[in-house]
């Protein structure tokens, strides 16, 4: 694959090139996989898959009673880990997708765990300025216009309050990238048949890869958050550069 296009124009190109993707086809592609979207993962992962999420839970510091948000719930996988690790969290999450926000409140409820949901477009968050003491964004960003849904998790950050991030990025050394890719084309295909995938979610297998393939290197995203003017950014990586994790936090003055 040819090299993504300078920084300066990822968004702008990578909204010209996968919008009728995210506008027209995700939502489909998320009400056919909700039901085993979880054992997918860990299908797909080798059966990494929660130690994919305790590694990204490690650098999450939450405190008592605050009010959190996870953008990109899906199927509420952070809220839970959140409310387990501390009871008096406020935790709010929102998704576009219906389907899989109704998988998450069953899981969250046989667990006696409460989080609120709203299901919207997370490019415009329904919250107040200043709002919430920690935003989670976990394994979504690539099918969202990066910076308008930063821009908006700032918005609504209390001033010293913490994001998190974490997800598949664009590898930077080309030979893992390489490994990296076919490992995800097979595994793909693998799980689609295994879990029985329905027709959205098996044509989209192709744009997974270039969705990817388009995507932020750990350093960019980190430069990415520094532009949004969050501060104290930080990042950690693990599977060679796979997967990135970040964290940032919102001034106490802009």
């Amino acid at each position: 694959m040819s090299p993504p296009p300078p920084i300066a124009i990822r968004e702008q190109y990578r909204e010209q090139r996968f919008s009728k993707v995210w506008t027209q086809e995700l939502n489909d592609v998320f009400a056919d996989v909700a039901p085993y979207y979880d054992r997918g993962n860990l299908i797909a992962s080798l059966g990494l898959w929660n130690k994919f999420l305790d590694s990204f839970m490690a650098i999450v510091d939450v405190h008592p009673g605050e009010r959190t948000l996870d953008v990109c719930g899906g199927t509420n996988a952070i809220g839970i880990a959140l409310l387990k690790r501390e009871p008096t969290l406020k935790v709010h999450a929102m998704d576009r997708s219906a389907a899989m926000q109704e998988v998450g409140r069953q899981r969250a409820e046989a667990l006696g765990l409460h989080i609120d949901s709203t299901i919207g477009d997370v490019h415009k968050l329904p919250f107040p300025d200043n709002h919430f003491d920690a935003v989670t964004l976990q394994y979504a960003s690539r099918h969202l216009r990066v910076k308008e849904v930063f821009a908006e998790i700032h918005r609504v950050l209390k001033p010293g309050g913490r994001f998190f991030h974490s997800d598949m990025l664009r590898p930077a050394n080309p030979i893992v990238k390489a490994l990296y890719y076919t490992y995800l084309r097979f595994s793909l295909s693998f799980t689609a048949l295994l879990c029985k995938s329905g027709s959205a979610a098996q044509n989209c297998k192709t744009y997974f890869i270039e969705a990817l393939d388009n995507f932020y290197s750990v350093e960019e995203m980190s430069s990415l958050l520094r532009e949004l003017k969050f501060c104290d950014v930080s990042a950690k990586t693990i599977m060679v550069g796979m997967i990135g994790f970040h964290r940032a936090v919102k001034p106490q003055a802009d």
